[in-house]
């Protein structure tokens, strides 16, 4: 067995983490069509039904996901020579070791950085994968990539930053150029970017991977009201919200919200602020925009990346696409 690499961790949040709930639920249960961002869906708790969400019969993003990453791994490292993989929200890393075995075959991988939010997550697969792959450096960043980025460590060689699982897509058209660029800002010489998309499909196989039979996709949106209880000593019921989630045409995204089942009155005591909602009232706790290549292609190059691959599965339900820092 080889040596065990070493584990650095910084704190981007550093205690901030609460007053950046505090701050997005005083503006987003302000509004008039309320709304949270979904990032504060991923808790412990969160995480752990987002897990399990992912391995459902009905939520074909992971698996698809992966079959893309298993049959393409070992090209994607060898037009990349990746020595280091970045991950945003990284998670449990799981889908992340077809990418790692790939680097390690190939005699490459010398670190990998996960990014995320929460700080067991990152800290847990750390340690894992120090483990597996002998030798390998994890500098881990607890942060948020929305404005954490520029914490990232300087590359070691060639860098692969990894934003998979469709996670674009929660953003809305703005917010992916600036988080684009942002990524572009940080590739280093020889650089790329490897981009996970979910696809324009058939409705009906999209509103059954948001509305799971067994319900885990509810359970999962309505932690974020648990967060709130928490965090910021608040007083939701989550069990007076009814969940949906349903297409938009004109945007091409799932719109996910939670429904108030009567009209209730939530206080939050951190923030000094009494929540009305009315019967039938939603909140927004996230959208997952779907992609044709034209259009991922071209948020890529708007931010300044050209796309050098493009890889998908038999069904063309799921895309990676692979790009580097314009000429």
């Amino acid at each position: 067995m080889g040596p065990v690499g070493v584990i650095e961790i910084d704190d981007a949040l550093s205690g901030d983490a609460g007053q950046t709930l505090a701050e997005d639920v005083r503006e987003g249960l302000g509004r008039a069509q309320k709304e949270l961002p979904p990032k504060h869906l991923y808790d412990s708790r969160g995480a752990a039904l987002f897990d399990e969400i992912c391995e459902l019969e009905e939520y074909y993003p992971t698996r698809t996901e992966r079959l893309i990453l298993t049959r393409h791994s070992g090209e994607i490292v060898a037009a990349t020579g990746a020595a280091e993989l970045v991950e945003l929200g990284s998670g449990s890393a799981a889908k992340t070791r077809v990418l790692l075995d790939a680097m390690f075959a190939a005699g490459t991988l010398a670190r990998y950085v996960p990014v995320d939010v929460t700080e067991r997550v990152v800290r847990e697969s750390a340690a894992e994968l120090t483990a597996a792959y002998p030798g390998m450096r994890v500098h881990g960043l607890i942060g948020d990539f929305l404005r954490h980025l520029d914490r990232l460590p300087e590359p070691v060689g060639p860098r692969l930053l990894a934003f998979i699982g469709g996670t674009i897509g929660n953003f809305r058209p703005h917010e992916r150029q600036d988080l684009l660029r942002a990524m572009a800002r940080e590739l280093g010489p020889g650089g790329h970017v490897l981009l996970g998309t979910d696809l324009v499909k058939d409705r009906a196989l999209l509103h059954a991977a948001y509305n799971d039979a067994r319900g885990i996709s509810a359970e999962f949106n309505r932690n974020i009201l648990l967060v709130i209880n928490r965090e910021l000593g608040a007083h939701f019921d989550p069990e007076a919200f009814d969940y949906g989630a349903s297409f938009d045409e004109d945007h091409e995204w799932i719109d996910m919200r939670l429904r108030s089942r009567a009209a209730q009155d939530v206080e939050v005591p951190a923030i000094d602020m009494l929540v009305h909602l009315d019967a039938g009232e939603e909140i927004r706790t996230g959208i997952s925009a779907k992609f044709t290549r034209e259009r991922a292609w071209g948020d890529l190059r708007a931010a300044g990346l050209e796309p050098v691959a493009w890889y998908t599965d038999p069904q063309e339900w799921f895309a990676l696409t692979l790009a580097r820092a314009a000429a």
